[in-house]
């Protein structure tokens, strides 16, 4: 009978297979010795190299934290791989630090979860420490290559609260979201900055094209200052469509209450209109019904009137993915959730982990096409045929 099978109290089980895995560890540590010196314990060796005692060694594991004796050499050229030096932790407590991070768990959550399930405590800065180990993927996946050529691309932003020079600044995220020749969505990045201009979107879309973007059929966004023009001078070939949805909720955020449902529906008579031809007479009419008392409503309209109804100059299948930025909308509330334990953050850098780790979630899930696919790009092969 084993040591298990004659332990039956749940202390008595979780002691003994602790007991296991510090000799298993032991038993690793001596191995890794002997593959590195040539020759096993005991045995003779014309080496100069030869064993040299043991250092005591705090691990913590999913079983506790566990005293070990890491075997030396007298050169002091042995390094352990399954415990590195200046290692405090097993690799599969570190992937369950990053994996709770990922899930925007904050690190006192973090701290509370592992001493409540393992009996030990991990301090902030070695939560931050193991998650600062995703950075340099983070620059790689950020400089990666991209497609050529995309069908559709949103741009929208989010803001956060990071502390810089001693001082909570409000800083907006944009994020750039794609559909591919083949209907499949990407995250193609995250940009920082804490104001919008047309300089700032140039070196957006500059950065995407150096990264390999020749072409894009269609922008779809939100309004953001200065972009239209970046987009004019880098992709000069394509359409622009502002999001109605948002349009219609800045149209509606002053509207009396008595007043908008009846507005909400004139208005639909408008974007909802089987061609432009027919929109423009349906905003000719909300114009003459809604303009003298509701004037800012008429006039916004007016004012973006083309990006607004970029949308109509398409077939219906393409104007379902390209008249809003739902799936953007999504993707941002797949980020809040992932940051909503963190009301500031210490750097950017925590704030791009955080993100990262999302948008790889996001794109494990991506792996089909959008719906009917094969319908839009029948389309676009006639629209596009000459880009195509």
């Amino acid at each position: 009978m084993s040591k298990i099978q004659k332990a039956t109290k749940p202390q008595e089980v979780q002691a003994t297979i602790k007991e296991f895995t510090r000799e298993f560890l032991g038993e690793v540590l001596e191995a890794e010795l002997e593959e590195f010196l040539g020759y096993k314990k005991y045995e003779r060796s014309d080496s100069d190299n030869y064993r040299n005692g043991y250092t005591p060694k705090s691990v913590k594991t999913t079983c506790g934290p566990i005293e070990l004796l890491v075997p030396r050499d007298r050169k002091g050229e042995f390094e352990p791989q399954l415990i590195r030096k200046r290692q405090t932790m097993l690799d599969e407590i570190e992937n369950q630090i990053t994996a709770l991070y990922a899930k925007g768990m904050s690190t006192r959550d973090i701290q509370e979860i592992l001493s409540d399930m393992y009996g030990f405590d991990v301090s902030p800065s070695l939560i931050s420490n193991i998650t600062d180990r995703i950075l340099p993927k983070i620059k790689e996946w950020q400089a990666r290559p991209l497609k050529e050529k995309y069908f559709l691309l949103w741009i929208d932003c989010i803001f956060y609260n990071i502390r810089e020079d001693g001082q909570v600044r409000k800083k907006a995220i944009y994020v750039v979201i794609s559909i591919d020749l083949e209907g499949y969505k990407e995250i193609l990045g995250f940009w920082i900055d804490g104001t919008e201009s047309s300089r700032f979107w140039l070196g957006v879309l500059n950065d995407l094209k150096a990264r390999g973007v020749r072409d894009v059929f269609i922008f779809s966004v939100d309004g953001l200052t200065g972009l239209d023009k970046a987009i004019e001078a880098t992709f000069p070939k394509a359409d622009i469509q502002r999001c109605v949805v948002h349009q219609i909720r800045n149209s509606l955020r002053y509207v009396s209450w008595k007043d908008k449902r009846e507005l909400a529906r004139d208005l639909k008579k408008v974007y909802g209109a089987p061609t432009l031809e027919v929109a423009e007479r349906e905003f000719e009419d909300f114009s003459a019904k809604w303009g003298e008392k509701y004037p800012h409503v008429v006039k916004s309209w007016e004012a973006n009137w083309e990006a607004l109804t970029t949308f109509l100059r398409y077939p219906v299948e393409i104007r379902r993915v390209m008249y809003t930025t739902n799936i953007i909308e999504s993707v941002n509330s797949k980020f809040r959730k992932a940051t909503a334990g963190r009301r500031v953050f210490p750097t950017e850098e925590s704030l791009l982990k955080c993100l990262y780790m999302a948008a790889m979630e996001l794109e494990r899930k991506w792996r089909r096409p959008i719906k009917d696919w094969p319908s839009i790009y029948a389309q676009l092969s006639i629209l596009f045929e000459d880009r195509l």
